[in-house]
């Protein structure tokens, strides 16, 4: 299929159902989800789309910020780049060590890798998270207390922050709702910024995991900057202007396959 000929369906798909996912564009036209972002890509560029989290709207019913699909939705969403990036993650945790995980459907792709490994201590407010890693006799889970909230199955708020405050570990890893290298990491509820920025704020080494569709996505309230990031985790998709600008921006390290590691 010819390049204006995809173009043009995109946009007669977005016209009939106002909302679709890089993947629902990619099953429908036949093509790759690459091969779909390049072209959402251009089409934002031209202004005849406007990309989201996931997917694309047209740009008339385009939110300034979009909000965040629900958590149910993103547990089916990026599966087998959320699995590539918990395998890159998972590694960095060495046996001994001690690390913050923030509640999320890439980082619970993570604690089901982390719970094959042995020795380690988990510090999260996933209640899922928690329950993964309680399954290993050897692994160490640290539930943080707090208000749960109703859609993320998670642990928020003041006694959430003040107990990650009493706390040192060696690694934090967060995964926000967009990352882009003049925002830094985002997210869209002020709550799990809150508990992503503690978490960040109290580990000698800072990680954010993002898939390729968050890369370049920005949304309402900052976490951290660029440069605060020690390493990025991302899938084999993501785009190599996207991993310069980091580069510059002042991310020390990217993992991913394809990607330069330092």
């Amino acid at each position: 299929m010819w390049v204006a000929e995809r173009h043009r369906r995109i946009l007669d798909l977005l016209q009939t159902h106002h909302r679709l996912t890089t993947e629902h564009f990619a099953e429908a036209l036949s093509v790759s989800k690459e091969t779909v972002r390049r072209d959402l890509i251009e089409l934002e560029r031209s202004g005849q789309l406007a990309r989201v989290h996931g997917g694309a709207v047209p740009p008339a019913v385009a939110p300034a910020v979009p909000p965040e699909p629900a958590y149910l939705e993103r547990t089916g969403l990026q599966q087998p780049q959320k699995r590539e990036i918990a395998r890159l993650a998972a590694a960095l945790v060495q046996p001994g060590q001690a690390c913050f995980l923030d509640a999320g459907s890439t980082t619970l792709a993570l604690a089901e890798e982390l719970a094959r490994r042995e020795g380690l201590t988990v510090v999260t407010n996933s209640l899922e998270a928690a329950m993964v890693l309680a399954r290993r006799p050897d692994c160490e889970v640290r539930l943080l207390g707090g208000r749960i909230e109703t859609d993320v199955p998670a642990t928020y708020g003041e006694q959430t922050v003040a107990e990650i405050g009493r706390l040192q570990v060696d690694w934090a890893l967060v995964s926000p709702v967009g990352f882009d290298a003049v925002n830094g990491a985002m997210d869209y509820l002020w709550n799990e910024a809150t508990v992503a920025r503690a978490m960040l704020g109290r580990a000698n080494k800072r990680v954010v995991l993002a898939d390729s569709s968050k890369l370049g996505q920005a949304s309402r309230i900052q976490i951290c900057p660029a440069a605060d990031v020690d390493v990025l985790v991302t899938d084999g998709g993501a785009d190599a202007g996207l991993l310069a600008a980091f580069a510059v921006a002042g991310v020390k390290r990217v993992l991913g396959p394809g990607a330069a590691q330092a």
